[in-house]
């Protein structure tokens, strides 16, 4: 407003010192080496924001960037995000929760919230969570290796019986090399795992059950942060006003899961490694140990 007023009578107004609003306009026309490195730091967060389509807060882009070799604190890209109106995607809760039927079998809970095995095929879990489409509802149900968080198995249907626990769970077994006597399985209480379709098919590959205690979702806290994600980084909360066709689902779900999220997704508990990054490194170390011994 100098161009209006005298400068001494404006900083008299705003109560502020003559020196410091020079010495502000200084600092203006010609930035510091930290304000510029800030502009470039701020600039690389916008496109690894816009690379992952919102989904990555702090953390997340941090790990990105001192990936891509810029070496700053956490710190300081909370507080560029915060200069540049910057803000992952929020969680809305939901739950889908399937009821177990009368005289169907319960199993003992062996995970015991142990979510960080330290080898593969150790502990798998397992859930369906419920998706609203243009023609009514879908189910998706999800096998996860809680070594690395890879989703190993899933399958989308229009109803939540066993099959389609069944079926996921399967495709899991086709893509890993097991050892029977040492895989846990866990899930929820729901009819599709108590009841006899799936126990069978636990039994003939000698399989070891593990359930949650009744009502009790933190026993199966993996699966249900997966699912938080899968639906709030698809904009798929039952709140949501934009529908998808089961086509536009099942194609979604695919690219999302097997592109996305097991491949380039980081997370927090693998190192910030995408799940196929974290058992890659796993491999590539054990492989090293075997040459030296």
């Amino acid at each position: 407003m100098q161009d209006r007023f005298p400068v001494l009578w404006l900083v008299k107004k705003l109560q502020v010192a003559r020196s410091g609003y020079y010495s502000w306009l200084q600092r203006q026309s010609n930035p510091g080496k930290r304000a510029k490195q800030d502009d470039e730091i701020a600039a690389d967060i916008e496109v690894v924001f816009k690379t992952h389509r919102s989904r990555y807060g702090s953390p997340r882009i941090h790990q990105e960037l001192r990936g891509n070799g810029r070496h700053i604190g956490r710190k300081r890209v909370e507080r560029l995000m915060k200069r540049q109106g910057i803000q992952a995607l929020q969680r809305r809760r939901f739950r889908c929760c399937p009821k177990q039927e009368e005289g169907n079998k319960i199993a003992t809970n062996i995970l015991l919230r142990k979510f960080n095995p330290t080898e593969p095929n150790r502990y798998w879990c397992g859930d369906i969570t419920c998706i609203r489409t243009t023609e009514g509802w879908r189910y998706l149900a999800v096998w996860m290796d809680l070594y690395s968080r890879r989703i190993i198995g899933w399958k989308i249907g229009s109803n939540m019986e066993a099959e389609l626990v069944t079926k996921a769970l399967n495709r899991a077994l086709i893509l890993r090399r097991i050892n029977p006597s040492k895989l846990v399985v866990h899930t929820d209480q729901g009819s599709q795992y108590t009841g006899s379709k799936y126990q069978k098919l636990l039994i003939k590959n000698k399989i070891n059950c593990s359930m949650s205690r009744k009502g009790n979702c933190w026993d199966n806290a993996a699966m249900e942060s997966f699912f938080s994600t899968y639906k709030l980084e698809n904009n798929l909360d039952d709140n949501s006003k934009i529908l998808l066709t089961p086509l536009q689902l099942q194609s979604e779900t695919t690219s999302w899961i097997e592109e996305y999220y097991n491949l380039n997704r980081r997370h927090s508990s693998n190192d910030y490694l995408s799940p196929i990054d974290y058992e890659n490194r796993a491999l590539k170390g054990s492989i090293i140990n075997e040459q030296a011994s």
